[in-house]
């Protein structure tokens, strides 16, 4: 059965899994969520880790150049885990195709693949993809994604200023954007058909799931026995999937920092509670 996690607890150890999948960091701009990522790692190790795309932001990096001190810190936590005896695949995104010209090589040890076929513990096999060979609009119209993407960019500055003042009121995180997916009728189809083109692309390959992300929605689910799964994002979303040591996949939510969550604790006089689990679509 897979699952949702939401991030509420704090644990001495590392919690370990088999296979960790993270797409779409969008290193190299402002609404990366670096620090988060970082605790994310802190707190969650694996035995293989596959970057499913955009995980350097190529794009906006081309238009300016925004490399903080943290960006710097997650790409050597990434070659650490190597050392480490991770193995990490990295399969590029659009916003990363740069790293596409170099499908077949290792640099530090991490693996850059076009795609990938994962077998899981409990035997299914899954297609590793980032998802923009499948969206239409960024293989057949650039600019119309370029202008979405300063768009998106925009949606996310507004984001950041308005949690802000949120958390003045100790507030949680609320997205615009993410809001507006699930409420525009245009977003909610996109999300729609493209979900649906995956699970087609997977069944037309013989294999059990697909797992991928590009569009920032994160899922797991059944279409018409294939297993979609999305990583999401770590700028708003802040999400992940984990694969456990029997084959199962849980869709993890990481959205406070450990000092956010010792500040709560704090304030309430005990500990988070740890996660529950909650049944996926």
């Amino acid at each position: 059965m897979s699952a949702i996690l939401n991030r509420t607890d704090e644990e001495a150890e590392p919690k370990r899994y088999r296979t960790l999948f993270i797409s779409d960091v969008h290193l190299g701009t402002r609404g990366c969520q670096a620090d988060l990522l970082l605790d994310f790692f802190k707190h969650n190790e694996s035995e293989e880790l596959i970057l499913v795309g955009d995980i350097i932001d190529g794009w906006r990096l081309k238009g300016g150049w925004y490399w903080p001190q943290a960006h710097n810190d997650v790409m050597q936590k990434l070659l650490r885990k190597v050392r480490k005896g991770t193995r990490v695949v990295f399969v590029p995104g659009n916003h990363d195709e740069f790293a596409r010209d170099f499908v077949g090589l290792e640099f530090g040890g991490v693996e850059v693949e076009d795609h990938i076929l994962h077998k899981t513990a409990n035997g299914k096999t899954f297609l590793v993809v980032h998802g923009d060979q499948f969206d239409v609009v960024v293989r057949h119209a650039r600019w119309l994604a370029h202008l979405g993407d300063w768009a998106y960019d925009f949606a996310i500055w507004v984001n950041c200023w308005f949690n802000r003042a949120r958390r003045k009121f100790g507030l949680p995180y609320w997205s615009f954007s993410q809001w507006a997916k699930l409420k525009v009728k245009d977003a909610v189809n996109f999300i729609g058909a493209f979900e649906e083109t995956l699970a087609a692309e997977a069944r037309k390959r013989g294999v059990d799931g697909i797992v991928c992300g590009h569009i920032h929605h994160a899922m797991i689910r059944e279409i018409d026995g294939i297993t979609y799964v999305n990583t999401g994002d770590f700028v708003e979303s802040c999400t992940a999937i984990a694969e456990h040591f029997d084959g199962t996949l849980e869709l993890i939510q990481w959205k406070s920092l450990e000092s956010e969550r010792g500040e709560i604790a704090a304030r309430t006089g005990a500990a988070l509670p740890p996660p529950q689990g909650v049944a996926a679509e």
